[in-house]
C-alpha cells in the first residue's frame, strides 16, 4: 500500500519552512520550492503574457524576489504559494501593462522625430532612411519590454552589461540572455533592403 499524498496542511507548513530556510540564505531550500513550482508558476506565467519567452523571464524574476524578500513573508497572511503566486501574478500583470503603454507610446512616436540625414541629403535618401526608421521601430516595439529597456539601455543609453544589471538589479545572465534574444528577434522581424 502506497504512502497517502500529503495533506494541504502538511504542503502549506512545509512551504512556511523553505520560505523560513530561505530567509536564513538557505539555496538548497529555494532549489526545494523551485523544484516544487516552477512548472505550476512558469504555466501561470504562460497564460498571462501569452509568451513563454517572458514567462521564463518572470519566473525567474520571481524566485530571485523570493530569495531576496522571503524574510518578508507572514504565514499568518496566508501560505506561501499564493505569496509566491501573487508575486507572479503581480509581475506579469505589470509586464503586460507596460507593454502595452510602451507600444501606445511608441505607435504615437511620429517618425519625423527620428534624426534624418544632414541638410544636403535629397528628399529621396530622406525617403528610405524614414522608411527604414519606420519598420525598425514598429519591430522593436514588438520585442518584450524587458528586451526593449536592456537594448535601448545598451544601444541608445551606452551602458555596458554589467551596468544594466546594477541599474535594473537584474541578474547579469539575465541581463545578456534579454538582450541576445532582443536582437536574435529584431534580426527576424527587421528587413532593410540593400
Amino acid at each position: 500500500m502506497s504512502d497517502p499524498a500529503p495533506a494541504p496542511n502538511d504542503t502549506a507548513e512545509t512551504d512556511a519552512t523553505l520560505l523560513l530556510r530561505i530567509a536564513a540564505a538557505d539555496q538548497a531550500a529555494l532549489g526545494e520550492l523551485y523544484d516544487r513550482y516552477h512548472r505550476s508558476l512558469f504555466a501561470t506565467a504562460v497564460r498571462i503574457l501569452r509568451d513563454a519567452t517572458e514567462a521564463e523571464d518572470i519566473v525567474h524574476d520571481v524566485f530571485v524576489t523570493v530569495w531576496h524578500k522571503a524574510v518578508d513573508f507572514d504565514v499568518t497572511r496566508g501560505n506561501a504559494f499564493s505569496w509566491v503566486v501573487t508575486l507572479l501574478r503581480n509581475r506579469a500583470i505589470d509586464r503586460v501593462r507596460s507593454r502595452r503603454r510602451r507600444g501606445e507610446l511608441l505607435a504615437q512616436a511620429a517618425i519625423e522625430d527620428l534624426p534624418v540625414g544632414s541638410e544636403g541629403t535629397d528628399v529621396a535618401e530622406n525617403a528610405v532612411w524614414q522608411e527604414q526608421a519606420g519598420g525598425v521601430r514598429r519591430a522593436v516595439a514588438q520585442l518584450p519590454e524587458e528586451q526593449r529597456e536592456a537594448l535601448s539601455l545598451a544601444f541608445f543609453g551606452g551602458l555596458t552589461q554589467n551596468e544594466i544589471s546594477t541599474r535594473l538589479n537584474t541578474p547579469l545572465g539575465t541581463v545578456k540572455a534579454r538582450i541576445r534574444r532582443g536582437l536574435l528577434r529584431l534580426r527576424t522581424l527587421v528587413t532593410i533592403p540593400s
